[in-house]
């Protein structure tokens, strides 16, 4: 049977591939694991001649690892890094099969195709080329792909780096997703360099109150207290706080687009879907994403929780904590799930001109921009060990692809061309850096 996908460049085939395999993480421990994809991904390193090393401290839980050795071993190594898992996909919401990996209309559509694998393939391809070619990357490569990055690394890249720091010797720097990918502002594209992540915090509200028969005239209703918490926060618009990043990236906007407007919003709403993903980076946001309580339906429950995804400007996790106590009020019990630190580094230093000198190699004249991402990535665990962590994932995209949507979207999907733009850009910053 003739392949429909014979012409696909070799970084779209990996990226198809790892589409493939369905490593679902639903977050809690509950997860289908990462096993084979990161069995695909260690047997392709030793087919390029590495010597992959694997970590599964949890049951199906694959990390894997390379050293790439460089050519000048006195300069720090660079880790380069992906994570394996994806976040759920309901597949009756989708035009397409999400794990199918299908082609269409010259994209490669399904789970993980932003969110991360096609950055994954784009790291195995862009060190095939390399390493096929004869040649050497400037300084050691530590090609590393985590478990459990949606789930924060949890059962992932935080046992890793606890269990074998041995892996990131003598590495001061990182790169992995959610940065060099380009956006449309005002009709001109420019791109985002990733320099910073919010802080992560997710908690759990939990109200209580007195069960009781369904039918009975009732007011300490624990779901109707908790109803009223969530709708409070989640209506609640934070208010603008900056960083130096995001300082700068608005400065950088208004002057791209010839606006003296000086109000973070209005700047930001100029880069159009994108700015979704921006107007997040300048405040606190507290998005209530799960809702549970009662078992049956003529029984009012004695509790009821919900779930919040809290983002936070780096350092700002406890005044956030207090200002939401403030807002659901104290009959409401805050319990933390997962927490984790915020980052931000320079737009500036080798490594920052290394990217950017590398995109402009291959899309002159195009400007780069600093942003600070309103999620976050494996960095946070690698900063334990002293490691800067930067979003470098090059994409050159249409202006008319709502590309940030596509995080934990429906129809997850990435142009092929894009696919094969960002092997080159990253194959470059490989080997000259």
């Amino acid at each position: 049977m003739l392949d429909p996908n014979r012409e696909l460049s070799e970084v779209a085939s990996l990226a198809r591939d790892l589409i493939r395999f369905d490593t679902t993480n639903w977050g809690g421990g509950k997860a289908r694991g990462e096993r084979e994809a990161a069995e695909y991904v260690g047997a392709y390193l030793s087919d390029l001649g590495l010597r992959p090393q694997f970590y599964e401290p949890i049951e199906r839980r694959t990390n894997v690892c390379a050293r790439v050795p460089g050519k000048n071993r006195d300069k720090p190594a660079l880790v380069v890094h992906g994570h394996l898992d994806v976040v759920p996909a309901v597949a009756a919401d989708w035009s397409v099969d999400p794990f199918a990996g299908e082609v269409r209309d010259g994209m490669l559509w399904g789970r993980g195709a932003v969110d991360m694998k096609d950055m994954d393939a784009m790291i195995l391809a862009a060190v095939a080329d390399i390493l096929r070619g004869g040649d050497q990357p400037e300084r050691d490569l530590i090609l590393t792909f985590f478990a459990d990055e949606e789930n924060g690394g949890v059962e992932g890249s935080a046992l890793v780096v606890r269990d074998h720091p041995e892996w990131f010797e003598g590495a001061t720097e990182a790169i992995s997703e959610v940065g060099g990918y380009s956006i449309d502002l005002a009709g001109r594209r420019a791109y985002l360099l990733q320099v910073g992540e919010k802080a992560l915090v997710w908690i759990r509200l939990v109200a209580r109150g007195v069960a009781a028969h369904g039918s009975a005239f009732h007011r300490d209703n624990a779901v109707t207290r908790l109803a009223e918490a969530v709708a409070t926060l989640g209506r609640t618009t934070w208010p603008v706080e900056m960083t130096a990043t995001t300082t700068a990236l608005t400065q950088r906007i208004a002057e791209l687009c010839g606006t003296s407007d000086t109000d973070p919003d209005a700047v930001t709403a100029a880069a159009g879907p994108a700015s979704r993903f921006l107007r997040s980076t300048i405040r606190t946001t507290a998005n209530p994403t799960g809702f549970g309580a009662g078992y049956k339906h003529n029984v009012i429950p004695d509790a009821a929780e919900a779930l919040i995804d809290v983002r936070t400007l780096p350092g700002g996790e406890e005044r956030a904590l207090e200002q939401i106590q403030e807002l659901v009020g104290e009959d409401i019990e805050i319990q933390i799930v997962h927490r984790d630190i915020g980052l931000e580094v320079p737009f500036e230093g080798d490594l920052v001109t290394a990217m950017v000198d590398a995109l402009g190699r291959h899309d002159p004249g195009v400007p780069v921009l600093p942003y600070l991402m309103s999620g976050g990535t494996d960095n946070k665990s690698l900063a334990a060990l002293g490691i800067s962590g930067y979003g470098f994932a090059p994409l050159k995209l249409t202006g008319d692809l709502d590309f940030t949507a596509m995080f934990h979207g429906v129809d997850e999907r990435v142009p092929l061309d894009a696919l094969d733009f960002g092997q080159r850009v990253l194959g470059d910053l490989l080997r000259t850096y």
